[in-house]
């Protein structure tokens, strides 16, 4: 690939209100199909998050030290926008299950509508994290904290901790 003028980048982008092992699956995908990847962690404020951007971004950082093609940046404005501003081929979206479907579906279509020369590729994780998400870690952890841990790198641990005292 590097005879490429170019290098391709992806960009995927997400609350990541804990990052978690179901995205940093995604993340190691990603990084093995595109040159560059950027992680785009989104404000998400309507999502009622858990930790501010702020942390977020260091979590993402540390869950993915070691991978030399990935960069951890904030995104702000749709994500197509920001795509395009990094003059990124493509956007990640990640596809646990069937009800994710038309939502995806919907996305894809608006984002091709608006940026026709960025593709979205559409990942499904690794069989064991076709159940992780945020919310369904978040509910772990407010029942049982240590369960958490088998769903989130071990960066987020003492994070969910601090935030349920």
């Amino acid at each position: 690939r590097s005879d490429r003028a170019m290098s391709q980048l992806a960009v995927y982008a997400g609350s990541f209100d804990p990052v978690t092992y179901g995205h940093v699956d995604l993340i190691e995908r990603a990084s093995r199909l595109f040159d560059r990847v950027i992680v785009a962690v989104a404000p998400s404020d309507s999502k009622n998050p858990w930790f501010p951007p702020s942390e977020r971004l260091i979590m993402a950082r540390e869950a993915c030290k070691g991978m030399k093609n990935v960069r951890i940046e904030t995104l702000s404005g749709l994500t197509v926008e920001f795509a395009r501003k990094q003059r990124a081929i493509a956007i990640i979206r990640g596809l646990r299950k069937f009800s994710d479907f038309e939502f995806e579906f919907d996305l894809a279509h608006a984002n091709r509508l608006m940026a026709p020369e960025i593709e979205t590729v559409v990942l499904m994780p690794s069989q064991d994290q076709f159940v992780t998400s945020s919310s369904f870690v978040k509910d772990i952890a407010r029942h049982k904290l240590s369960q958490a841990a088998a769903f989130v790198p071990r960066c987020v641990l003492p994070r969910l901790k601090k935030r349920l005292k």
